[in-house]
């Protein structure tokens, strides 16, 4: 079963809190709607710490929907040759898949095909494998609650799976799932592709999910990144799912997060001026 994409714009709720207590809980999904999103996207790192029904009422309240993304550890990475941690995997992104459902949200996304962090060196044969095995079960897992799953490209230093959208696409082809589809972030895509169109182009009805962030994950058209090019592709694919402004800055930490990203410089203190000028940059675009 596949759900279908209507174009939303969302933010994630690291531009607003650092965690998913009450209170910034509150402070993400107030944010993000006042700043006029459609959507919030929480990071289920630890999903069985999430109030569902905190959650729910909240975006009740403000009238916002909400998607999930992640990424794997070293303890839960299926790419692993070690049951246990392919186990541990499974449990997760299940647990996650579930927390999603329930507060209403239809899009998992992130890297919840491998741990998100450094690899010592390139992904086996089996390592491989054992990561389209895993995304083969969470998607029959997912498709049975109306989720889609979203892989997210992203660069060397934080994956050894897939760092172009064309290698995604060729990932997908062994996942050969309906509720599979490439999520693509601009930020990793500065860094790994030949350009902002070519992936986008080729992936077409493929690309489920859209990541916006700058090239130094600051205020959009401060940095390297062409969005000008890249939101020409989206449009000549007809491009209707959701995008998620993405940034972060030292003045909001996750502390486990914000370390596996390496946040460390300070780039916006001003986390609703940042959203409503990335959310105006946008729709100026698309």
């Amino acid at each position: 079963m596949t759900v279908s994409k209507p174009l939303e714009y969302g933010g994630h709720a690291l531009v607003w809190s650092g965690d998913w207590s009450p209170e910034g809980a509150r402070k993400a999904i107030g944010g993000a709607a006042q700043a006029g999103y459609d959507f919030i996207e929480i990071a289920l790192l630890d999903p069985w710490k999430v109030d569902v029904a905190l959650t729910k009422d909240l975006l009740q309240e403000f009238n916002l929907r909400a998607h999930a993304s992640l990424g794997l550890s070293a303890s839960t990475d299926v790419t692993s040759i070690a049951p246990s941690i392919v186990a541990k995997g499974d449990e997760l992104l299940r647990k996650a898949t579930d927390v999603l459902y329930q507060i209403g949200g239809t899009e998992l996304c992130g890297v919840i095909y491998c741990a998100l962090g450094k690899y010592p060196g390139p992904a086996s044969k089996q390592n491989r494998a054992n990561s389209v095995a895993a995304m083969q079960r969470l998607a029959d897992y997912a498709a049975d609650k109306g989720i889609n799953i979203n892989l997210e490209v992203v660069n060397r230093y934080e994956t050894n799976i897939i760092n172009t959208g064309i290698e995604g696409l060729a990932f997908l082809d062994e996942i050969d799932r309906p509720n599979a589809y490439l999520h693509l972030d601009t930020y990793h895509m500065n860094i790994e592709e030949d350009g902002m169109e070519t992936s986008v182009l080729a992936a077409k009805e493929r690309l489920g999910y859209v990541h916006i962030g700058e090239s130094h994950r600051g205020y959009l058209g401060t940095g390297n990144v062409d969005f000008d090019r890249f939101f020409a592709a989206l449009t000549k694919i007809n491009y209707s799912g959701p995008i998620t402004f993405e940034s972060f800055s030292s003045e909001v930490v996750d502390p486990n997060l914000s370390n596996t990203l390496c946040v460390w410089r300070n780039l916006w203190d001003d986390s609703d001026d940042l959203a409503k000028k990335a959310l105006m940059y946008m729709k100026e675009r698309y």
